[in-house]
C-alpha cells in the first residue's frame, strides 16, 4: 500500500523557518520524482519544488531563494527546507510521487503550515 505522510508543519512567526518532512512506503522510492504542493483555503493546487531521481531540482517562482528541496533515498524520505515565511505561505502543504518528471502518481494527506504573529 502506498503511502505519503508529511509532518513538520505548525505554527511559525513571519520570518521564521520549518522544515517539513515526507516519509515515503509501498513504492520504489529512489525511482520516483518527488514534489512539494500547498493549497491555500479557497485557492488551487500550487506547485512549490521538485526533484528528480539524480537530484535535479526545480522550484517555483514564488518559493525559489527561500525553500529548498532534498531527499534521502535510504530513509525514503523527501524534505522542504522553507525560510524567510510570510502570511501568504500559510497553507496545507502537500507530497507527491510520479513516475516521471511531469508524472503525480501518488499524493500524501498534507500538513497544515500556518504563519502568524
Amino acid at each position: 500500500q502506498v503511502q505519503l505522510v508529511e509532518s513538520g508543519g505548525g505554527l511559525v512567526q513571519p520570518g521564521g523557518s520549518l522544515r517539513l518532512s515526507c516519509a515515503a512506503s509501498g513504492f520504489t522510492f529512489p525511482s520516483h520524482v518527488m514534489s512539494w504542493y500547498r493549497q491555500a483555503p479557497g485557492k488551487e493546487r500550487e506547485f512549490l519544488a521538485r526533484i528528480g531521481i539524480g537530484g535535479r531540482t526545480d522550484y517555483a517562482n514564488s518559493v525559489k531563494g527561500r525553500f529548498t528541496i532534498s531527499r534521502n533515498n535510504g530513509q525514503s524520505t523527501v524534505y522542504l527546507q522553507m525560510s524567510s515565511l510570510n502570511a501568504e505561505d500559510t497553507a496545507v502543504y502537500i507530497c507527491g510521487a510520479g513516475r516521471g518528471w511531469d508524472i503525480r502518481n501518488y499524493w500524501g494527506q498534507g500538513t497544515q503550515v500556518t504563519v502568524s504573529s
